[in-house]
Protein backbone atom coordinates (compact mmCIF):
# COMPACT_ATOMS: atom_id res chain seq x y z
CA UNK A 1 0.00 0.00 0.00
CA UNK A 2 1.12 3.63 -0.48
CA UNK A 3 2.85 5.26 2.47
CA UNK A 4 0.54 6.61 5.16
CA UNK A 5 -0.43 10.24 4.66
CA UNK A 6 0.22 12.17 7.87
CA UNK A 7 -0.59 15.61 9.22
CA UNK A 8 0.91 18.34 7.05
CA UNK A 9 1.55 16.20 3.97
CA UNK A 10 0.84 17.82 0.61
CA UNK A 11 -0.82 15.98 -2.28
CA UNK A 12 -1.28 17.04 -5.88
CA UNK A 13 -3.83 15.97 -8.47
CA UNK A 14 -3.24 16.73 -12.14
CA UNK A 15 -6.30 16.33 -14.37
CA UNK A 16 -5.28 16.44 -18.03
CA UNK A 17 -8.64 16.87 -19.72
CA UNK A 18 -9.39 17.24 -23.41
CA UNK A 19 -10.35 20.89 -22.89
CA UNK A 20 -8.48 22.09 -19.79
CA UNK A 21 -5.47 21.00 -17.77
CA UNK A 22 -5.95 21.34 -13.99
CA UNK A 23 -3.58 21.15 -11.04
CA UNK A 24 -4.89 21.05 -7.48
CA UNK A 25 -2.58 20.96 -4.46
CA UNK A 26 -4.00 20.07 -1.05
CA UNK A 27 -2.60 19.70 2.45
CA UNK A 28 -3.80 17.02 4.88
CA UNK A 29 -4.80 18.79 8.08
CA UNK A 30 -6.95 17.64 11.02
CA UNK A 31 -8.12 14.58 9.13
CA UNK A 32 -9.22 16.54 6.05
CA UNK A 33 -7.81 17.70 2.72
CA UNK A 34 -7.51 21.47 2.46
CA UNK A 35 -6.91 22.88 -1.03
CA UNK A 36 -4.03 25.36 -0.95
CA UNK A 37 -3.43 26.01 -4.65
CA UNK A 38 -5.07 25.61 -8.06
CA UNK A 39 -3.77 26.11 -11.59
CA UNK A 40 -5.75 25.81 -14.81
CA UNK A 41 -5.08 26.30 -18.48
CA UNK A 42 -7.50 25.83 -21.39
CA UNK A 43 -5.12 23.80 -23.58
CA UNK A 44 -8.00 22.31 -25.64
CA UNK A 45 -5.96 19.29 -26.58
CA UNK A 46 -8.87 17.66 -28.41
CA UNK A 47 -8.98 20.52 -30.91
CA UNK A 48 -5.49 19.61 -32.08
CA UNK A 49 -6.07 15.92 -32.77
CA UNK A 50 -6.99 14.61 -36.22
CA UNK A 51 -9.15 11.60 -37.07
CA UNK A 52 -6.08 9.33 -36.99
CA UNK A 53 -5.20 10.21 -33.41
CA UNK A 54 -2.26 12.43 -34.35
CA UNK A 55 -1.75 15.54 -32.23
CA UNK A 56 -0.70 18.76 -33.95
CA UNK A 57 2.73 20.21 -33.25
CA UNK A 58 1.20 23.43 -31.88
CA UNK A 59 -0.91 21.56 -29.33
CA UNK A 60 2.05 19.42 -28.33
CA UNK A 61 4.09 22.55 -27.62
CA UNK A 62 1.22 24.19 -25.74
CA UNK A 63 0.66 21.09 -23.62
CA UNK A 64 4.38 20.70 -22.81
CA UNK A 65 4.61 24.38 -21.86
CA UNK A 66 1.63 24.04 -19.50
CA UNK A 67 3.08 20.91 -17.91
CA UNK A 68 6.38 22.70 -17.35
CA UNK A 69 4.52 25.37 -15.37
CA UNK A 70 2.68 22.71 -13.36
CA UNK A 71 5.96 20.87 -12.84
CA UNK A 72 7.59 23.88 -11.21
CA UNK A 73 4.76 24.07 -8.67
CA UNK A 74 4.98 20.40 -7.63
CA UNK A 75 8.72 19.81 -8.11
CA UNK A 76 9.21 19.30 -4.36
CA UNK A 77 6.57 16.56 -4.06
CA UNK A 78 7.55 12.87 -4.30
CA UNK A 79 5.90 10.75 -6.99
CA UNK A 80 3.75 8.88 -4.47
CA UNK A 81 2.05 12.16 -3.51
CA UNK A 82 1.26 13.17 -7.10
CA UNK A 83 -1.27 11.48 -9.37
CA UNK A 84 -1.47 12.63 -12.98
CA UNK A 85 -4.55 11.38 -14.84
CA UNK A 86 -4.88 11.54 -18.64
CA UNK A 87 -8.34 11.27 -20.20
CA UNK A 88 -10.14 10.83 -23.54
CA UNK A 89 -7.78 12.65 -25.94
CA UNK A 90 -4.87 10.62 -24.58
CA UNK A 91 -6.95 7.47 -24.99
CA UNK A 92 -7.37 8.35 -28.69
CA UNK A 93 -3.70 9.10 -29.38
CA UNK A 94 -2.16 6.85 -32.02
CA UNK A 95 1.22 6.83 -30.22
CA UNK A 96 0.61 8.01 -26.65
CA UNK A 97 3.93 6.80 -25.22
CA UNK A 98 5.94 9.00 -27.58
CA UNK A 99 4.13 12.06 -26.27
CA UNK A 100 4.08 10.89 -22.66
CA UNK A 101 7.87 10.66 -22.57
CA UNK A 102 8.29 14.37 -23.30
CA UNK A 103 5.27 15.27 -21.17
CA UNK A 104 6.56 13.40 -18.11
CA UNK A 105 9.96 15.04 -18.50
CA UNK A 106 8.30 18.47 -18.52
CA UNK A 107 6.09 17.72 -15.52
CA UNK A 108 8.65 15.75 -13.55
CA UNK A 109 6.17 13.02 -12.54
CA UNK A 110 4.69 9.87 -14.11
CA UNK A 111 1.43 10.21 -16.06
CA UNK A 112 -1.34 7.60 -16.27
CA UNK A 113 -4.04 7.12 -18.91
CA UNK A 114 -7.33 5.94 -17.36
CA UNK A 115 -10.29 4.25 -19.01
CA UNK A 116 -13.59 6.07 -19.40
CA UNK A 117 -15.18 4.09 -16.59
CA UNK A 118 -12.26 4.70 -14.24
CA UNK A 119 -12.53 8.38 -15.08
CA UNK A 120 -16.22 8.14 -14.18
CA UNK A 121 -15.39 6.57 -10.79
CA UNK A 122 -12.96 9.36 -9.95
CA UNK A 123 -15.46 12.01 -11.05
CA UNK A 124 -18.13 10.54 -8.81
CA UNK A 125 -15.75 10.38 -5.85
CA UNK A 126 -14.89 14.05 -6.31
CA UNK A 127 -18.51 15.16 -6.65
CA UNK A 128 -19.67 13.00 -3.74
CA UNK A 129 -17.14 14.65 -1.42
CA UNK A 130 -18.35 18.09 -2.41
CA UNK A 131 -22.10 17.70 -1.85
CA UNK A 132 -24.34 16.94 1.10
CA UNK A 133 -24.92 13.25 1.65
CA UNK A 134 -28.63 12.73 2.24
CA UNK A 135 -28.42 8.97 1.77
CA UNK A 136 -30.25 9.02 -1.55
CA UNK A 137 -29.18 7.76 -4.93
CA UNK A 138 -27.84 10.41 -7.29
CA UNK A 139 -26.91 10.78 -10.94
CA UNK A 140 -23.70 12.61 -11.86
CA UNK A 141 -23.04 13.85 -15.39
CA UNK A 142 -19.63 15.25 -16.35
CA UNK A 143 -19.36 16.89 -19.79
CA UNK A 144 -15.69 17.15 -20.63
CA UNK A 145 -13.84 18.23 -23.73
CA UNK A 146 -14.01 14.93 -25.65
CA UNK A 147 -16.02 12.57 -23.46
CA UNK A 148 -19.01 12.63 -21.14
CA UNK A 149 -19.27 10.41 -18.09
CA UNK A 150 -22.46 9.21 -16.40
CA UNK A 151 -22.54 7.73 -12.91
CA UNK A 152 -25.33 6.54 -10.62
CA UNK A 153 -24.12 6.27 -7.06
CA UNK A 154 -24.97 6.21 -3.38
CA UNK A 155 -22.82 7.74 -0.68
CA UNK A 156 -19.23 7.29 -1.91
CA UNK A 157 -19.89 4.26 -4.11
CA UNK A 158 -20.40 4.43 -7.88
CA UNK A 159 -23.01 1.82 -8.77
CA UNK A 160 -23.25 2.35 -12.54
CA UNK A 161 -20.62 3.96 -14.77
CA UNK A 162 -20.67 4.84 -18.45
CA UNK A 163 -18.48 6.96 -20.71
CA UNK A 164 -19.30 8.14 -24.24
CA UNK A 165 -17.08 9.93 -26.74
CA UNK A 166 -18.71 13.34 -26.90
CA UNK A 167 -17.79 16.62 -25.26
CA UNK A 168 -17.70 20.36 -25.68
CA UNK A 169 -14.57 20.54 -27.86
CA UNK A 170 -15.21 17.44 -29.95
CA UNK A 171 -18.91 18.18 -30.55
CA UNK A 172 -18.20 21.80 -31.44
CA UNK A 173 -15.58 20.67 -33.96
CA UNK A 174 -17.89 18.02 -35.47
CA UNK A 175 -21.05 20.12 -35.84
CA UNK A 176 -20.20 23.80 -35.37
CA UNK A 177 -16.56 24.01 -36.44
CA UNK A 178 -16.99 27.22 -38.44
CA UNK A 179 -18.99 28.85 -35.63
CA UNK A 180 -22.28 28.72 -37.54
CA UNK A 181 -25.32 27.63 -35.47
CA UNK A 182 -28.32 26.70 -37.63
CA UNK A 183 -31.43 24.84 -36.49
CA UNK A 184 -30.65 21.99 -38.87
CA UNK A 185 -27.13 21.56 -37.47
CA UNK A 186 -28.35 21.84 -33.91
CA UNK A 187 -31.16 19.30 -34.35
CA UNK A 188 -28.89 16.86 -36.19
CA UNK A 189 -26.26 17.12 -33.46
CA UNK A 190 -28.83 16.58 -30.72
CA UNK A 191 -30.27 13.55 -32.54
CA UNK A 192 -26.82 12.03 -33.08
CA UNK A 193 -26.02 12.38 -29.39
CA UNK A 194 -29.37 10.88 -28.40
CA UNK A 195 -28.61 7.82 -30.52
CA UNK A 196 -25.32 7.35 -28.65
CA UNK A 197 -27.10 7.60 -25.32
CA UNK A 198 -29.64 4.92 -26.24
CA UNK A 199 -27.12 2.20 -25.42
CA UNK A 200 -27.59 2.75 -21.68
CA UNK A 201 -30.32 5.39 -21.16
CA UNK A 202 -33.12 2.88 -20.55
CA UNK A 203 -31.05 0.93 -18.00
CA UNK A 204 -30.12 4.12 -16.16
CA UNK A 205 -33.70 5.34 -16.04
CA UNK A 206 -34.83 1.94 -14.74
CA UNK A 207 -32.21 2.10 -11.96
CA UNK A 208 -33.44 5.55 -10.96
CA UNK A 209 -32.03 8.37 -8.84
CA UNK A 210 -33.21 11.10 -6.51
CA UNK A 211 -31.01 14.07 -7.50
CA UNK A 212 -28.88 15.01 -10.48
CA UNK A 213 -25.54 16.80 -10.35
CA UNK A 214 -23.35 18.03 -13.19
CA UNK A 215 -19.64 18.77 -13.09
CA UNK A 216 -16.95 20.45 -15.20
CA UNK A 217 -16.95 23.53 -17.40
CA UNK A 218 -20.08 23.23 -19.52
CA UNK A 219 -22.39 22.58 -16.59
CA UNK A 220 -20.82 25.30 -14.47
CA UNK A 221 -21.16 27.77 -17.37
CA UNK A 222 -24.86 26.97 -17.77
CA UNK A 223 -25.30 27.31 -14.00
CA UNK A 224 -23.64 30.76 -14.17
CA UNK A 225 -26.08 31.72 -16.90
CA UNK A 226 -28.97 30.60 -14.69
CA UNK A 227 -27.73 32.91 -11.93
CA UNK A 228 -27.33 35.80 -14.36
CA UNK A 229 -30.93 35.26 -15.49
CA UNK A 230 -32.26 35.40 -11.93
CA UNK A 231 -31.94 31.90 -10.44
CA UNK A 232 -29.80 32.49 -7.35
CA UNK A 233 -29.07 28.80 -6.87
CA UNK A 234 -27.90 28.38 -10.44
CA UNK A 235 -30.30 25.47 -10.96
CA UNK A 236 -30.35 24.05 -14.49
CA UNK A 237 -33.95 23.38 -15.53
CA UNK A 238 -35.67 22.37 -18.74
CA UNK A 239 -37.00 25.94 -18.99
CA UNK A 240 -33.46 27.31 -18.82
CA UNK A 241 -32.31 24.84 -21.48
CA UNK A 242 -35.11 26.01 -23.80
CA UNK A 243 -34.20 29.65 -23.13
CA UNK A 244 -30.51 29.14 -23.98
CA UNK A 245 -31.33 27.00 -27.02
CA UNK A 246 -33.42 29.80 -28.49
CA UNK A 247 -30.67 32.34 -27.79
CA UNK A 248 -28.14 30.15 -29.61
CA UNK A 249 -30.36 29.72 -32.65
CA UNK A 250 -31.20 33.41 -32.72
CA UNK A 251 -27.50 34.38 -32.61
CA UNK A 252 -26.69 32.02 -35.50
CA UNK A 253 -22.93 32.19 -34.86
CA UNK A 254 -20.61 31.70 -31.90
CA UNK A 255 -19.17 35.17 -32.37
CA UNK A 256 -22.62 36.72 -31.94
CA UNK A 257 -23.59 34.94 -28.73
CA UNK A 258 -24.97 37.39 -26.20
CA UNK A 259 -25.91 35.29 -23.21
CA UNK A 260 -25.70 36.82 -19.71
CA UNK A 261 -23.22 34.99 -17.49
CA UNK A 262 -21.47 33.11 -20.31
CA UNK A 263 -17.71 33.26 -19.64
CA UNK A 264 -15.79 34.71 -22.56
CA UNK A 265 -13.33 31.81 -22.64
CA UNK A 266 -16.20 29.33 -23.12
CA UNK A 267 -17.83 31.11 -26.07
CA UNK A 268 -15.94 29.23 -28.79
CA UNK A 269 -16.84 25.75 -27.46
CA UNK A 270 -20.09 26.50 -25.64
CA UNK A 271 -22.49 25.36 -28.37
CA UNK A 272 -21.00 21.86 -28.56
CA UNK A 273 -21.10 21.38 -24.80
CA UNK A 274 -24.58 22.81 -24.50
CA UNK A 275 -26.12 20.55 -27.17
CA UNK A 276 -24.66 17.56 -25.27
CA UNK A 277 -26.31 18.80 -22.08
CA UNK A 278 -29.58 19.44 -23.91
CA UNK A 279 -29.67 15.92 -25.35
CA UNK A 280 -28.61 14.32 -22.07
CA UNK A 281 -31.39 15.98 -20.12
CA UNK A 282 -33.98 14.95 -22.70
CA UNK A 283 -32.73 11.37 -23.14
CA UNK A 284 -32.51 10.68 -19.40
CA UNK A 285 -35.65 12.60 -18.46
CA UNK A 286 -33.77 15.06 -16.24
CA UNK A 287 -35.98 17.93 -15.08
CA UNK A 288 -33.34 19.80 -13.09
CA UNK A 289 -29.62 19.58 -12.42
CA UNK A 290 -27.38 21.13 -9.79
CA UNK A 291 -23.83 22.19 -10.63
CA UNK A 292 -21.06 20.65 -8.53
CA UNK A 293 -18.04 22.72 -7.61
CA UNK A 294 -15.91 19.59 -7.33
CA UNK A 295 -14.97 17.15 -10.06
CA UNK A 296 -12.38 14.54 -11.00
CA UNK A 297 -9.35 16.38 -9.63
CA UNK A 298 -10.85 16.31 -6.13
CA UNK A 299 -11.72 12.66 -6.69
CA UNK A 300 -8.07 11.94 -7.47
CA UNK A 301 -7.00 13.55 -4.19
CA UNK A 302 -9.52 11.58 -2.14
CA UNK A 303 -8.60 8.34 -3.90
CA UNK A 304 -4.95 8.91 -2.99
CA UNK A 305 -5.95 9.57 0.60
CA UNK A 306 -8.13 6.46 0.71
CA UNK A 307 -5.37 4.22 -0.60
CA UNK A 308 -2.97 5.44 2.08
CA UNK A 309 -5.62 4.62 4.69
CA UNK A 310 -6.12 1.09 3.40
CA UNK A 311 -9.27 1.86 1.43
CA UNK A 312 -7.72 0.92 -1.91
CA UNK A 313 -10.40 0.35 -4.61
CA UNK A 314 -8.00 -1.99 -6.40
CA UNK A 315 -8.40 -4.56 -3.63
CA UNK A 316 -12.13 -4.85 -4.31
CA UNK A 317 -11.41 -5.25 -8.03
CA UNK A 318 -8.99 -8.12 -7.35
CA UNK A 319 -11.50 -9.80 -5.03
CA UNK A 320 -14.13 -9.45 -7.74
CA UNK A 321 -11.90 -11.13 -10.30
CA UNK A 322 -11.21 -14.03 -7.95
CA UNK A 323 -14.92 -14.53 -7.39
CA UNK A 324 -15.89 -14.16 -11.03
CA UNK A 325 -13.35 -16.70 -12.29
CA UNK A 326 -13.52 -19.18 -9.41
CA UNK A 327 -9.92 -18.83 -8.22
CA UNK A 328 -8.61 -21.53 -5.88
CA UNK A 329 -8.18 -19.15 -2.95
CA UNK A 330 -6.12 -21.58 -0.88
CA UNK A 331 -3.56 -21.99 -3.66
CA UNK A 332 -3.52 -18.27 -4.35
CA UNK A 333 -2.81 -17.66 -0.64
CA UNK A 334 0.06 -20.16 -0.65
CA UNK A 335 1.67 -18.53 -3.68
CA UNK A 336 1.09 -15.03 -2.29
CA UNK A 337 2.70 -15.91 1.05
CA UNK A 338 5.75 -17.40 -0.65
CA UNK A 339 6.04 -14.54 -3.15
CA UNK A 340 6.02 -11.97 -0.36
CA UNK A 341 8.55 -14.01 1.60
CA UNK A 342 10.89 -13.96 -1.39
CA UNK A 343 10.15 -10.27 -1.97
CA UNK A 344 11.20 -9.32 1.55
CA UNK A 345 14.53 -11.12 1.08
CA UNK A 346 15.52 -9.20 -2.06
CA UNK A 347 13.57 -5.92 -1.84
CA UNK A 348 16.51 -3.89 -0.61
CA UNK A 349 19.01 -5.08 -3.22
CA UNK A 350 16.43 -4.87 -6.00
CA UNK A 351 15.19 -1.42 -4.88
CA UNK A 352 11.58 -2.57 -4.60
CA UNK A 353 9.16 -0.59 -2.42
CA UNK A 354 5.78 -1.06 -0.73
CA UNK A 355 3.85 -0.35 -3.92
CA UNK A 356 5.80 -3.05 -5.74
CA UNK A 357 4.93 -5.40 -2.88
CA UNK A 358 1.25 -4.60 -3.43
CA UNK A 359 1.63 -5.37 -7.12
CA UNK A 360 3.10 -8.77 -6.30
CA UNK A 361 0.21 -9.47 -3.92
CA UNK A 362 -2.33 -8.65 -6.62
CA UNK A 363 -0.52 -10.78 -9.21
CA UNK A 364 -0.31 -13.77 -6.86
CA UNK A 365 -4.01 -13.59 -6.06
CA UNK A 366 -5.13 -13.63 -9.69
CA UNK A 367 -2.34 -15.55 -11.42
CA UNK A 368 -4.65 -18.52 -12.08
CA UNK A 369 -7.80 -16.73 -13.33
CA UNK A 370 -7.05 -18.05 -16.82
CA UNK A 371 -7.89 -21.58 -15.64
CA UNK A 372 -11.55 -20.55 -15.90
CA UNK A 373 -11.06 -20.63 -19.67
CA UNK A 374 -8.62 -23.53 -20.15
CA UNK A 375 -5.61 -25.11 -18.48
CA UNK A 376 -3.57 -25.01 -21.66
CA UNK A 377 -1.78 -21.66 -21.86
CA UNK A 378 -3.87 -20.34 -18.98
CA UNK A 379 -1.29 -17.65 -18.33
CA UNK A 380 -2.18 -16.14 -21.72
CA UNK A 381 -5.90 -16.24 -20.95
CA UNK A 382 -5.20 -14.52 -17.64
CA UNK A 383 -3.19 -11.82 -19.41
CA UNK A 384 -6.10 -11.05 -21.74
CA UNK A 385 -8.63 -10.92 -18.90
CA UNK A 386 -6.47 -8.60 -16.82
CA UNK A 387 -5.66 -6.26 -19.69
CA UNK A 388 -9.27 -5.94 -20.88
CA UNK A 389 -11.46 -6.13 -17.77
CA UNK A 390 -13.06 -3.07 -16.20
CA UNK A 391 -11.05 -2.82 -12.97
CA UNK A 392 -11.90 0.07 -10.65
CA UNK A 393 -8.82 1.80 -9.29
CA UNK A 394 -6.49 0.62 -12.06
CA UNK A 395 -5.17 2.79 -14.87
CA UNK A 396 -4.58 1.33 -18.30
CA UNK A 397 -0.87 1.04 -17.61
CA UNK A 398 -1.60 -0.56 -14.23
CA UNK A 399 -3.58 -3.27 -15.99
CA UNK A 400 -0.90 -3.77 -18.63
CA UNK A 401 1.76 -4.22 -15.94
CA UNK A 402 -0.34 -6.64 -13.90
CA UNK A 403 -1.24 -8.58 -17.04
CA UNK A 404 2.35 -9.03 -18.19
CA UNK A 405 3.53 -10.11 -14.71
CA UNK A 406 0.84 -12.78 -14.57
CA UNK A 407 1.54 -13.79 -18.17
CA UNK A 408 5.12 -14.48 -17.13
CA UNK A 409 4.43 -16.62 -14.08
CA UNK A 410 4.93 -19.86 -16.08
CA UNK A 411 6.42 -21.08 -19.34
CA UNK A 412 8.60 -18.55 -21.19
CA UNK A 413 9.20 -15.04 -19.94
CA UNK A 414 7.35 -12.39 -22.01
CA UNK A 415 10.59 -10.46 -22.40
CA UNK A 416 9.47 -8.28 -25.29
CA UNK A 417 6.37 -7.19 -23.41
CA UNK A 418 8.34 -6.49 -20.25
CA UNK A 419 10.85 -4.41 -22.19
CA UNK A 420 8.05 -2.55 -23.96
CA UNK A 421 6.83 -1.13 -20.64
CA UNK A 422 7.99 2.40 -19.73
CA UNK A 423 11.53 2.41 -18.33
CA UNK A 424 10.30 3.35 -14.85
CA UNK A 425 8.23 0.13 -14.75
CA UNK A 426 10.10 -2.40 -16.86
CA UNK A 427 12.84 -3.44 -14.44
CA UNK A 428 10.54 -3.74 -11.42
CA UNK A 429 7.93 -5.68 -13.42
CA UNK A 430 10.60 -8.13 -14.60
CA UNK A 431 11.82 -8.72 -11.06
CA UNK A 432 8.29 -9.19 -9.72
CA UNK A 433 7.64 -11.70 -12.51
CA UNK A 434 10.67 -13.74 -11.44
CA UNK A 435 9.50 -13.77 -7.82
CA UNK A 436 6.02 -14.88 -8.86
CA UNK A 437 7.50 -17.65 -11.02
CA UNK A 438 9.55 -19.00 -8.11
CA UNK A 439 6.62 -18.82 -5.70
CA UNK A 440 4.30 -20.67 -8.08
CA UNK A 441 7.00 -23.28 -8.77
CA UNK A 442 7.62 -23.94 -5.07
CA UNK A 443 3.87 -24.55 -4.55
CA UNK A 444 3.16 -26.62 -7.63
CA UNK A 445 2.01 -29.46 -5.38
CA UNK A 446 -0.99 -27.37 -4.22
CA UNK A 447 -0.95 -28.84 -0.72
CA UNK A 448 -0.82 -27.27 2.73
CA UNK A 449 2.61 -28.42 3.81
CA UNK A 450 5.05 -26.31 5.77
CA UNK A 451 7.24 -24.36 3.32
CA UNK A 452 10.97 -24.97 3.59
CA UNK A 453 13.35 -22.65 5.36
CA UNK A 454 14.95 -20.92 2.41
CA UNK A 455 16.98 -17.91 1.46
CA UNK A 456 17.16 -15.83 -1.70
CA UNK A 457 19.90 -13.35 -2.52
CA UNK A 458 19.89 -11.09 -5.55
CA UNK A 459 22.37 -8.80 -7.24
CA UNK A 460 21.12 -7.29 -10.49
CA UNK A 461 19.81 -10.36 -12.32
CA UNK A 462 21.96 -12.92 -10.53
CA UNK A 463 19.96 -14.89 -7.96
CA UNK A 464 21.03 -17.50 -5.44
CA UNK A 465 18.26 -19.65 -3.96
CA UNK A 466 19.25 -21.76 -0.98
CA UNK A 467 17.08 -24.72 0.11
CA UNK A 468 17.52 -27.49 2.72
CA UNK A 469 18.96 -30.68 1.25
CA UNK A 470 16.44 -32.99 3.03
CA UNK A 471 13.52 -30.96 1.65
CA UNK A 472 14.81 -31.12 -1.92
CA UNK A 473 15.37 -34.86 -1.62
CA UNK A 474 11.69 -35.36 -0.75
CA UNK A 475 10.53 -33.03 -3.53
CA UNK A 476 12.03 -34.42 -6.75
CA UNK A 477 9.44 -32.64 -8.94
CA UNK A 478 10.45 -29.29 -7.47
CA UNK A 479 14.12 -30.12 -8.01
CA UNK A 480 13.41 -30.91 -11.66
CA UNK A 481 11.32 -27.76 -12.06
CA UNK A 482 14.11 -25.63 -10.61
CA UNK A 483 16.62 -27.12 -13.05
CA UNK A 484 14.31 -26.29 -15.93
CA UNK A 485 13.76 -22.79 -14.51
CA UNK A 486 17.50 -22.22 -14.49
CA UNK A 487 17.63 -22.99 -18.21
CA UNK A 488 14.57 -20.84 -18.97
CA UNK A 489 15.92 -17.79 -17.14
CA UNK A 490 19.44 -18.25 -18.53
CA UNK A 491 18.06 -17.88 -22.06
CA UNK A 492 17.09 -14.33 -21.12
CA UNK A 493 20.30 -13.38 -19.34
CA UNK A 494 19.08 -14.16 -15.82
CA UNK A 495 21.28 -16.45 -13.72
CA UNK A 496 19.58 -18.58 -11.07
CA UNK A 497 21.82 -20.66 -8.82
CA UNK A 498 20.28 -23.28 -6.53
CA UNK A 499 22.28 -24.24 -3.46
CA UNK A 500 21.56 -26.83 -0.81
CA UNK A 501 22.49 -26.76 2.84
Amino acid sequence: MPKQIVEGDELAAVDLGSNSFHLVVARYMHGQLRVIDRLREAVRLAAGMDEHGVLSADKRRQAIACLSVFGQRIAQLPDERVWVVCTQTFRRMSSPRAFLGAAEAALGHPMEIVSGREEARLIYLGVAHGIKNDGGRRLVVDIGGASTEFIIGEDMEALERESVQMGCVATTASWFGDGSISRKRYDNARMSIALELQQFAADFRARGWKETFGSSGTVRSVSNIARALGNREGLITTELIENIRQRLLKAGHANKLDIPGLPEDRREIFTGGFVVLDSVMESLGIKSMQASETAMREGILYDMLGRSQHADPRVASIVGLCQRYGVDLAQAARVEQMALRLFDLVASNWKLDDEHRTWLQFAARVHEIGLAIAHSQHQQHAEYLLANSDLAGFTRMDQDVLAVIVRGHRRNLPVNKLRALPARLSSAATRLTILLRLAALLHRGRVDTAPPSLNLRAKDFDLVLTLPAPWLETHPLTRADLAQEQDTLAAFGIKLSVRVE
